[in-house]
C-alpha cells in the first residue's frame, strides 16, 4: 500500500461558459459542444446560424442542422481538451475526492447531490466561483433514532495561479436534530497543487468539540489522477492524533463519471499501533450534478 501511495503521488507530479445560444456567432475555426434537450451532444465548428437554425459541422457526423430549441447548452470548447482526438469535458466533480474538498470550488450556479453507504447524504451548491456551502444529513429516523445528524460545510476557493494552485479554507459544523448537544466540527485550510484534472492536496485541520479546540492538527494528503474521459484515481489519507494515540486512514480508488451521475468507489484502511490484522473497508457513493454541470 505505501509503495502504491509513492507511485500515485510521484505520478500526480509528473502528471501536473455557459454560452448563451444568442451569443454565438457564425465561427468556421472555433470548435463548440453542443448538449441537446434530449442529452445528445455534438462537437464541431459552427457554419451558420440565425434565429431557429444552426448548421455544424462535425468530424464524426458530417453536416448537421440543428434547432435552437432543441439545443439545451453550447460551451466553446478548448483544444486542451481533446486527447487523443476525443473531447474530454471539464471535470465535473473537480472540488473534492471521496469526500475531502481541495482548493477548486464549484463555479456560480454549479451544484451535486452527495450519497454514500445510504445515510450519508449532502447537497452542495456554489453561490460564486469564490464560496460554496454544503448541507448534509443522516436520517437515522429511519432507524427509529430519536437524534437526526446534521451537518454545515462552507467553503471559500481562491486562485493563487490559474489552473496551477489554488487554496481554500471552511469548516464542517455538525450537530444532531432532537437532542441537546453543543456542535462539533472542524474548521480547516487546503492548498491544491495541479489543473482540475489531476492534483495533489495538502489540508490541515483542527477540530472542535463541547467548547474546546482539540491540541493537535489532523493532517491530509489526498489527489486525483484522470485517466480517461470517464475515468479518475483518487487518493485520500488522514493523520489524526491524541495525546495517546495516532491513526491514519489510507484511502484509495476511483470514479466514473457520465453526464448525469457519477460512481465513487474504493477502499478506506485504518492504520493504528496496535493493529494485529490489516482491515480493509469498502467505500462506495453516488453523485448527481445539477444547475450549471
Amino acid at each position: 500500500m505505501k509503495k502504491f501511495i509513492l507511485i500515485f503521488t510521484i505520478s500526480l507530479w509528473v502528471g501536473f461558459s455557459n454560452t448563451a445560444i444568442s451569443q454565438v456567432v457564425t465561427d468556421s475555426t472555433s470548435i463548440w459542444r453542443i448538449i441537446t434537450v434530449d442529452g445528445n451532444e455534438f462537437v464541431g465548428t459552427i457554419e451558420k446560424k440565425d434565429a431557429t437554425i444552426i448548421v455544424v459541422t462535425s468530424p464524426i457526423y458530417g453536416e448537421l442542422e440543428l434547432h435552437t430549441a432543441v439545443i439545451n447548452k453550447m460551451e466553446p470548447v478548448d483544444q486542451k481538451q481533446f486527447k487523443g482526438g476525443e473531447l474530454w469535458p471539464d471535470n465535473p466533480q473537480s472540488s473534492r475526492y471521496f469526500w475531502q474538498p481541495n482548493g477548486y470550488g464549484l463555479k456560480k450556479g454549479e451544484g451535486y447531490f452527495q450519497n454514500n453507504w445510504v445515510f450519508f447524504n449532502q447537497v452542495s451548491y456554489g453561490f460564486s466561483n469564490y464560496f460554496s456551502v454544503g448541507l448534509g444529513m443522516m436520517p437515522l429516523f429511519l432507524l427509529a433514532s430519536p437524534a437526526t445528524p446534521v451537518w454545515i460545510t462552507p467553503k471559500f476557493s481562491v486562485p493563487v495561479v490559474k489552473d496551477v494552485i489554488n487554496v481554500g479554507g471552511g469548516a464542517l459544523i455538525a450537530s444532531a436534530i432532537g437532542e441537546e448537544a453543543d456542535p462539533l466540527g472542524l474548521v480547516y485550510g487546503v492548498a491544491t497543487f495541479g489543473n482540475r484534472n489531476t492534483n495533489l492536496n495538502f489540508g490541515m485541520g483542527y477540530g472542535f468539540a463541547e467548547g474546546e479546540w482539540g491540541k493537535i492538527p489532523v493532517y491530509t494528503l489526498s489527489g486525483m489522477i484522470r485517466v480517461s474521459r470517464k475515468s479518475y484515481m483518487l487518493m485520500e489519507n488522514y493523520l489524526i492524533s491524541s495525546d495517546s494515540e495516532t491513526v491514519t486512514l489510507i484511502s484509495v480508488g476511483g470514479r466514473t463519471v457520465w453526464p448525469k451521475v457519477s460512481v465513487d468507489y474504493g477502499l478506506v484502511i485504518p492504520v493504528y499501533e496496535e493493529m494485529e490484522n490489516l482491515v480493509a473497508l469498502p467505500w462506495l457513493g453516488f453523485v448527481i450534478p445539477f444547475g450549471n454541470l
